[in-house]
């Protein structure tokens, strides 16, 4: 028999959700139930094969708690290593690299620091901050947000820099970035599930939370071409992030998608909220993922840090732009005719095979 945890918050339908579609396909070889956790021993043997984690990146218990799971052989749903790590500015960065349209962005220095940072600590930042020329870069109007939080939470706009520097002085020590605002004329919202299964949602982010108006379910609401297109950027995205479960965000204009949000690996999925068509194949598409990631064979745990963030199997690698692979290809410079290695022809087996004078011979041993 296998176990599944699933570790929640506040939200309700949706791990209900998961539960019950996992203990029915399960047929009492698969039980899946909500983790009870208390003090934990650095050497208790693993209660759970898979974990579902919905909570962690808000409570430091979690977070440390699965990491050790992880550790153990458990699979997380998200990994918590590579979460920990990530950031949405180098999310941003990646994407660009990666032929991902991306609205311009900038990491700004933080406002204030914790006790114990003072000036003499902060000696290689730029002062005073070269604000007009942040501006010049972004454009206005542009948005103020943690450079790795999530819910729109402590985000705003900004018209001027006057309005800038007034939001960017509450923001306290969150590290914020300034990003392009993109006028769209069109915004989805997109599940991504194993980093395959894709499932386009019109979405306004400009109603209300549980309004029940942010979310529309029209198959048609992007061209054909455009909504290939956004899948495409959707899973390579997700593939080199790693998320198994994410949402990914895009603002279109002109018929651009620009991606402004990627990193969301415990996307909302409440039935009040994305509505009844949504929640359910999100449902169906996550107790899919579970039952393939405990079918799948694993290897002997490596105690290295690269292996806990890269976890065996690895389903394909995301490949840099056109653009990106052109900067980095370096043209071979002709050679000259006096530095020219000299070949000779040998016969082999009546074929004529040109072989380089200068080439080292490769030692053999005896048999």
């Amino acid at each position: 028999m296998k176990r599944v945890g699933v570790l929640v918050g506040r939200e309700k339908t949706f791990p209900e959700a998961i539960i019950r579609g996992i203990n029915e396909r399960g047929n009492g070889e698969v039980i899946a139930e909500y983790i009870k956790l208390g003090g934990i021993q650095y050497d208790a043997p693993p209660k759970y094969d898979l974990v579902i984690d919905r909570i962690s990146h808000e409570v430091p218990f979690y977070r440390a708690t699965l990491k050790r799971m992880a550790l153990e052989g458990t699979i997380i749903i998200n990994n918590p290593f590579w979460w920990s790590a990530d950031d949405k500015f180098f999310n941003y960065s990646l994407g660009r690299k990666l032929g991902v349209a991306i609205p311009k962005t900038v990491l700004l220095p933080q406002k204030d620091y914790m006790e114990g940072i003072i000036s003499e600590s902060l000696r290689n930042l730029e002062f005073p901050l070269d604000w007009q020329g942040i501006i010049d870069y972004v454009g206005l109007p542009a948005f103020l947000k943690p450079f790795d939080g999530g819910g729109w939470k402590n985000v705003s706009k900004v018209n001027s820099l006057e309005e800038l520097w007034a939001e960017f002085d509450k923001s306290g020590t969150l590290c914020m970035t300034l990003q392009e605002s993109i006028d769209f004329d069109q915004f989805v919202r997109c599940y991504c599930v194993g980093q395959e299964e894709v499932m386009i949602m019109a979405y306004d982010p400009r109603k209300p939370y549980l309004s029940g108006e942010q979310y529309v379910h029209n198959p048609n609401y992007l061209e054909p071409k455009l909504a290939e297109r956004v899948r495409n950027d959707v899973r390579t995205l997700c593939t080199a992030l790693g998320y198994d479960l994410n949402t990914v965000e895009f603002a279109i204009k002109d018929g651009v998608p620009y991606a402004i949000d990627f990193m969301n690996p415990a996307p909302d999925a409440e039935l009040a909220s994305v509505g009844e068509f949504y929640h359910q194949w999100i449902t169906q598409a996550v107790v899919q993922l579970v039952f393939k990631r405990l079918g799948e064979s694993t290897e002997v745990s490596r105690y290295r840090w690269d292996a806990l963030l890269n976890p065996e199997p690895i389903r394909a690698y995301a490949v840099a732009s056109a653009t990106e692979q052109a900067s980095r290809t370096i043209t071979p410079q002709p050679v000259a005719s006096s530095d020219k290695v000299a070949t000779a022809s040998v016969e082999t087996n009546k074929k004529t095979v040109s072989t380089a004078t200068k080439r080292v011979p490769t030692k053999r041993k005896k048999i």
